[in-house]
């Protein structure tokens, strides 16, 4: 059973609860001990990005007199707020009895991979409608989880509404400085490494901070058919042919969908090459896609020629999980603009853009 929505206030610090709490015997409702001391054995499980299961010990003499839960959730940072309540004053989520553990679950209150700190108290309700409650509970802290495949997929079915007609491609392509290629040159054997995934797009992405892997770009101009000019990300490009990113031996999977407060929507993607680590994370936590068939990137032969499309109406970012040698490709400077406004490290996804969000967690 669910807790319901709204929070509520019942009772106050002047209502006749207190004076009966006070001559209450710890026999009655309390979550404490006969010394009282407060309970240690709440326990959270099911953990998921927008709900969760709670239990706690309870006397069996008191029971048969609980009539509510009322359940103090917070984000970790504000996990001192308890001090400041009245103990006779139930906070946030009031729930009817029911068989432990409940659930709790509710995307309005809950985000993925956020931090919140939860106690409880048990009530009785009276016939004149006021409540005897225990005292609060000890606070714990436990951390919501990450999208989960089912969610992914929510994502990935949005994102395909708008994902437009495909176009050719012939190259994958990475922006960076000058700098970044002469360390990879000097330091790494003329290898780019993969590195961890920066915190940017939805909030519950799974690979956000877990994924290690190396961004390209594919999307290309209308009129040309080749990759723009213009980057956000420095003004030397390496550009490798695509199929020595993406072919057969590869697997494709979907990441996120999301946009920065813009018209437009970025869509990432992973290439793993199969049986790589990277192939064995993403399996395990994204939406696989048909390389040769889906709405975003796809790789078919055509007379023995691989051909390549990508989607026109989102931006790919393209995450190739191996490192990757710069004697693949071309290291050259681009003719165009550095533009660093539209660069997305770290960006925050628009919570309130019905396009790309689901109804769970932010």
């Amino acid at each position: 059973m669910e807790a319901p929505r709204l929070a509520h206030t019942m009772g106050s610090p002047t209502s006749p609860c207190e004076e009966v709490i006070k001559n209450l015997s710890l026999e009655a409702i309390q979550l404490c001990d006969r010394d009282g001391n407060k309970s240690h054995n709440i326990k959270i499980s099911n953990i998921t990005c927008d709900s969760f299961k709670i239990s706690w010990d309870m006397d069996s003499k008191s029971k048969d007199r609980i009539t509510h839960y009322f359940i103090d959730l917070n984000k970790k940072e504000n996990k001192n707020s308890n001090k400041f309540k009245h103990k006779d004053v139930p906070t946030k989520l009031v729930a009817k009895a029911v068989p432990l553990p409940m659930t709790v679950r509710g995307h309005w209150f809950l985000s993925p991979r956020t931090e919140y700190t939860v106690a409880v108290q048990t009530a009785s309700k009276q016939v004149d409608g006021d409540y005897v409650v225990s005292e609060w509970s000890e606070i714990i802290e436990f951390c919501t989880a990450d999208y989960s495949k089912v969610h992914l997929t929510q994502l990935l079915e949005k994102a395909e509404v708008i994902a437009g007609r495909m176009l050719k491609l012939s190259v994958f392509y990475r922006n960076q400085h000058k700098e970044y290629f002469d360390y990879m040159r000097e330091h790494h054997g003329n290898a780019m490494q993969p590195s961890v995934k920066d915190n940017s797009g939805s909030h519950g992405s799974p690979i956000s901070g877990k994924l290690e892997g190396i961004f390209f770009s594919c999307n290309t101009e209308f009129n040309t058919g080749k990759p723009p000019q213009d980057s956000p990300y420095g003004r030397y490009r390496f550009e490798i042919a695509a199929e020595k990113l993406f072919n057969p031996n590869t697997n494709l999977y979907f990441g996120d969908f999301y946009c920065m407060y813009t018209a437009y929507h970025y869509v990432i993607l992973v290439i793993a090459p199969l049986g790589s680590p990277g192939d064995e994370f993403c399996k395990q936590r994204l939406p696989q896609l048909n390389i040769k068939d889906n709405k975003f990137l796809t790789c078919n032969e055509e007379d023995g020629v691989m051909v390549y499309h990508h989607a026109q109406d989102v931006i790919l970012e393209v995450i190739y999980t191996d490192p990757v040698d710069l004697s693949l490709g071309t290291v050259a400077e681009i003719t165009g603009h550095q533009l660093m406004s539209l660069s997305t490290a770290n960006a925050k996804k628009d919570p309130s853009c019905k396009t790309c969000n689901i109804s769970v967690g932010r």
